[in-house]
C-alpha cells in the first residue's frame, strides 16, 4: 500500500504519481488513479498493516546489519529496531508518514519512561499527549516536522491533538474502518463485540453468524465493486484489480476477514483489535506492536539514533548508497503499484547496493511473486526465490490482508 517510483528528479509528489498514473488523465481509469493521489496526500496509515514479527523472523537481522525499509507509520521500523541492527533508513513519499515517523523518534528519545510512551503511540487518547509534546518532544523536532504537527485541520484542531483523540481513529485508514463499521451497524452488528470472545472457537461462531452475512448485502458487494471505495486501504486502481484475482472483492475481503477475525487468538493479535474496535487492547498483557512492548523499549531508545528518515522514492533513495552497502531491503506492497520499467530501475539497485547474503522482503495483494517474467532475467537470477519459506511466513502473518508474502536471498556471485 505504499509506493516506490524510479525517478532520481522527481519531488515525493511527483513521484508518487509516476507511481499510481499509468493512464491517460481523461480517461475513466486515469481520473480514478488522480483521485487516488489526491486520497493519499495526506496521513494514510496511523498504523501500519505488515506483521513485523514476520519481517525480523524472515529477515533473521544481525547487529551489524544495514536494513532500508519504506517507512509508512513508522511502527515496523522502530519494531526492527528491537534486534539492534546497525542502521535503518526509513523512506517514503508521504510527507506525513515521515513527519509521523520523526515525531515517534522524537519520543522514543526523549520520552522518560515506557508508561509515556505507551499512553502516547498505543492509547492515543490522552490530553497528556499534547503536554507531553510542548514539554518533551516539540524541542527536538525540526521546523517542518514541528508546522506540520501544529498545522490546523479543517475542524480547527492541531494534528498533535489527534493523539488526545484516539489517533488510530484518523488518517484515511482509521476513517476507512470507521465507514465499515458505520454500515456493519446498518445491519445490526457491533464488530466490536467480537473481542469479548474467550477463544479461537467462539471467535469463528461470532464471525459466521454475523459478520460474514454482511458481505452478501447488496448494497455492500455494490460498494466493495466500486475500486474507488477501496482508496481507504490504500489501495489504488492497478492494485484493486491484483486483489480481486478475477472474483468479486466482497469474496476477497470475506477471505481476508476471516483469516484476520479467525486464525489467530484476540490476545496475540492487535490488527484484529485495531480492525474490530478501532483501538488497542489496554490491558496489562495486551498484544502490541514490538515497538511499544515494555520489555523492548531500551532498544528502541537507544536505537532510535540509528534510524534516518528519507523523504522521496525507494530507487531514488537507493542510487545515494555505495555499491554492497545494504543487508536488508523492505518492500511493503509497493512494487503492486508499479511498471515493468520502475521494477527493473529497483531491482538493478537492490542488487547494485547489496552485500553478500542481502535479503528482500515485500508482500503482494495476489498469491504469487510478481517478478518473473517482469524483471530482466540477468537481474532476477541473482537472486534466490525462498518460495516455501515465503509460504509459511505469509501463512503467519497476522495482518491477513495480503495474498503473498515473499523473500528473496542473494545468491554467492559467480566466480
Amino acid at each position: 500500500m505504499r509506493a516506490i517510483a524510479a525517478d532520481t528528479e522527481l519531488s515525493s509528489s511527483d513521484a508518487l504519481k509516476a507511481a499510481v498514473h499509468q493512464h491517460r488523465a481523461i480517461s475513466f481509469n486515469g481520473a480514478l488513479e488522480r483521485l487516488f493521489t489526491l486520497a493519499f496526500g495526506g496521513l494514510v496509515y496511523p498504523q501500519i498493516w505488515e506483521d513485523p514479527v514476520v519481517d525480523l523472523d524472515a529477515m533473521e537481522l544481525a547487529p551489524d546489519h544495514r536494513l532500508i525499509a519504506i517507512a509508512s507509520g513508522g511502527c515496523n521500523v522502530l519494531s526492527y529496531m528491537t534486534r539492534s541492527p546497525e542502521s535503518i533508513v526509513a523512506v517514503d513519499l508521504n510527507p506525513a508518514h515521515i513527519a509521523l515517523m520523526k515525531l515517534k523518534l522524537a519520543a522514543a528519545w526523549q520520552l522518560p519512561a515506557h508508561e509515556q510512551f505507551r499512553r502516547f503511540f498505543a492509547d492515543a487518547d490522552s490530553h497528556a499527549n499534547t503536554a507531553a509534546y510542548h514539554a518533551f518532544l516539540r524541542p527536538g523536532l525540526d521546523d517542518e516536522t514541528r508546522r506540520y504537527w501544529e498545522k490546523k485541520t479543517l475542524n480547527g484542531r492541531r494534528r498533535i491533538d489527534m493523539f488526545a483523540r484516539r489517533f488510530y481513529r484518523h488518517g484515511l485508514l482509521g476513517r476507512f474502518i470507521g465507514v465499515a463499521h458505520l454500515v456493519a451497524r446498518l445491519y445490526g452488528v457491533r464488530p466490536e463485540s467480537i473481542i469479548n470472545m474467550s477463544d479461537l472457537a467462539e471467535q469463528r461462531i461470532f464471525f459466521d453468524d454475523h459478520i460474514a452475512p454482511i458481505f452478501d448485502k447488496r448494497l455492500v458487494r455494490w460498494l466493495t465493486g466500486r475500486r474507488l471505495s477501496l482508496y481507504g486501504l490504500g489501495i489504488p486502481p492497478a492494485q484493486y484489480e491484483k486483489l480481486a484475482g478475477g472474483r468479486s472483492m466482497a469474496e476477497v475481503l470475506i477471505e481476508r476477514l476471516r483469516k484476520l477475525a479467525c486464525d489467530f487468538p484476540l490476545s496475540e493479535n492487535y490488527f484484529a483489535w485495531q480492525a474490530f474496535a478501532r483501538r488497542y487492547d489496554t490491558g496489562a498483557a495486551a498484544a502490541l506492536p514490538p515497538y511499544l512492548q515494555r520489555e523492548h523499549f531500551s532498544a528502541v531508545k537507544h536505537g532510535a539514533a540509528r534510524i534516518t528518515p528519507y523523504l522521496g522514492s525507494f530507487t531514488q533513495c537507493l542510487k545515494t548508497h555505495e555499491a554492497e552497502s545494504l543487508d536488508r531491503y523492505v518492500l511493503l506492497d509497493a512494487q503492486d503499484w508499479m511498471t515493468d520499467d520502475q521494477l527493473n530501475e529497483l531491482w538493478s539497485e537492490i542488487t547494485r547496493t547489496a552485500r553478500p547474503g542481502a535479503r528482500v522482503i515485500f508482500r503482494t495483494a495476489g498469491e504469487a511473486t510478481i517478478l518473473p517474467g517482469r524483471v530482466k532475467a540477468d537481474l532476477l537470477e541473482r537472486w534466490s526465490y525462498e518460495a516455501e519459506r515465503s509460504r509459511i511466513l505469509g501463512y503467519r502473518d497476522r495482518s491477513a490482508i495480503y495474498g503473498g508474502f515473499h523473500l528473496y536471498q542473494l545468491r554467492a556471485a559467480p566466480q
